[in-house]
């Protein structure tokens, strides 16, 4: 058994040597001629046993002098057909599929919008394509080998060979904007052309990488809007800029002779030099202070306007009586309401503690706020300050019964200059500075600022800001934001005269006063 074992080892050896010889010279790589070789073996084990098979088959109905040519000569050629076949069958599959990689490349490089390049694993051009291939290649140079990469602008180069750099370090994909030289004289006498450049690595069945995938597309529009949105928006802070320091300029310089002006009119009023003649001069030096209180006031909200712009408004944080400041509003602003005909009132929560905030500031804005109430209520109307304290935030609250402002316009308001116009308001005097200057000054504290209307019935506008001071930035504190100027509503109501539970409209809120 082992003689015989051995000699069919010695057999199939000396018949792989035979069939491997013979593939060698018919062609094909190594991996076909192990293939076909697999197929050759199989068909000689088969083959084997049809050469005892064939011969006794066929001494059953012949002689065995004829079964035994006949059977073998059967099984030879069979053996010959079937192996000639099988290699060719396995060479056409094999040709097909080295076929269609070339073919769904030539389409590749024939359809991709664009320039379409493959490079070598160093950068170099191999094959220049794409759809647009002609009107590219028309003002580009021969880009085949180096020459693509000589094209690109010296500070460009550098992120090339980046994004290639990624593609050799493992990422499947990169991109980058380059600037390709134009011929020196072009239709749109740009000197450089903006160019987006897509690459893909492409790996062989080991995974090495061996070539990628270029495509360009012409940004060049792109890049003039983004440079000329760009330049814009640096002529807009410039101009801002201009702007701000124009009014604080013009602010400072008029302060000092309203200041004067102020100064010489209630030492007139007063009569320490004289006595009027008659009461038409006193009625005119009473104007005169007057015109110079209000030209002072607008000149004073100016300055702390681009103050707030430029983010140079520094507060000033101090523990106070919130109601102290109540009553002083109230006060001061009781006599312009008496001479209109409109109640004011005041309500201050009970045991209201003192707050941390700047008391310059909130006081500000409650004149602003209770000014603009009288401004824009008739006489037998009403208004409230309310004064509150809930889960440490301080609640202010100025409402009325006057004109109202419609729905509509109520994003309108907080921009400076800016008045809401109607058959109601437009009879009322006013710059428009005052309701900005009070959000620029809520937006400092860190609040909320929160208004809602109804035309004809009233306005109520509600201020809140952390009772302890918490919402203004610590000092040396970097902020990354500024102030928002104009401020904006955060969300203006989605109905009018619907406000959150537990408030009311302005009419309902002043009369309860």
């Amino acid at each position: 058994m082992r003689v015989m074992s051995k000699i069919a080892e010695r057999a199939a050896a000396l018949v792989d040597r035979v069939v491997g010889s013979w593939l060698s010279r018919t062609g094909g790589g190594a991996a076909v001629r192990q293939r076909e070789l697999m197929i050759l073996s199989r068909l000689a084990l088969l083959s084997s046993a049809a050469l005892v098979a064939a011969p006794v088959g066929l001494s059953l109905v012949t002689s065995p002098a004829v079964a035994l040519p006949v059977g073998v000569a059967t099984v030879c050629a069979a053996f010959l057909f079937s192996a000639v076949g099988s290699i060719a069958l396995s060479r056409q599959s094999t040709a097909t599929a080295a076929v269609a990689p070339p073919i769904a490349e030539d389409f590749f490089m024939e359809a991709t919008a664009g320039l379409a390049l493959f490079l070598d694993p160093q950068g170099n051009v191999t094959t220049v394509g794409g759809r647009d291939k002609r009107e590219y290649l028309a003002w580009i140079r021969d880009p085949i080998g180096k020459g693509f990469v000589d094209q690109i602008h010296v500070s460009d180069r550098i992120l090339f060979l980046q994004a290639l750099d990624q593609l050799r370090q493992g990422e499947a994909t990169a991109a980058v904007d380059l600037r390709l030289e134009r011929p020196s004289v072009s239709r749109d006498n740009r000197q450089f052309a903006y160019l987006r450049m897509d690459l893909t690595a492409r790996h062989d069945s080991d995974g090495v990488f061996f070539s990628v995938i270029a495509q360009l597309r012409d940004v060049s529009m792109e890049q003039q809007l983004r440079q000329e949105a760009q330049s814009r928006a640096a002529d807009a802070r410039t101009a801002n800029d201009a702007k701000s320091r124009f009014l604080a300029a013009v602010s400072h310089e008029l302060r000092t002779p309203l200041n004067a002006i102020l100064g010489f009119s209630d030492i007139l009023l007063g009569e320490y030099f004289g006595k009027f003649e008659n009461e038409r001069q006193r009625e005119y030096v009473g104007l005169v202070r007057d015109s110079g209180a209000h030209l002072l006031s607008v000149v004073n909200t100016m300055l702390d306007m681009s103050k707030i712009e430029a983010g140079r408004y520094e507060l000033c944080l101090e523990p106070f009586d919130i109601a102290a400041v109540v009553r002083s509003c109230e006060a001061m602003l009781a006599l312009q309401a008496k001479t209109k005909g409109v109640t004011l009132t005041s309500r201050v929560q009970r045991g209201l503690d003192e707050v941390v905030a700047d008391q310059r500031a909130i006081q500000q804005i409650l004149i602003n706020l209770v000014g603009n109430a009288v401004k824009f209520t008739d006489a037998g109307g009403a208004i409230s300050i309310d004064a509150s304290m809930r889960d440490g935030v301080l609640n202010l609250s100025v409402s009325d019964t006057g004109i109202g402002i419609p729905g509509d316009k109520l994003e309108m308001l907080g921009q400076p200059f800016v008045q809401i116009q109607n058959d109601y308001s437009r009879r009322f005097e006013g710059t428009g500075l005052g309701l900005s200057l009070v959000k620029g000054l809520v937006a400092l504290h860190g609040g909320d600022f929160a208004i809602a209307s109804t035309p004809g019935s009233g306005t109520i506008i509600t201020i809140s800001i952390a009772a302890d001071g918490s919402g203004v930035p610590a000092a040396g504190t970097a902020r990354n934001d500024l102030v928002e100027f104009p401020p904006r509503l955060k969300a203006a109501p989605a109905l009018v005269g619907v406000l959150e539970e537990g408030l009311f409209d302005g009419r309902e809120q002043a009369k309860i006063a």
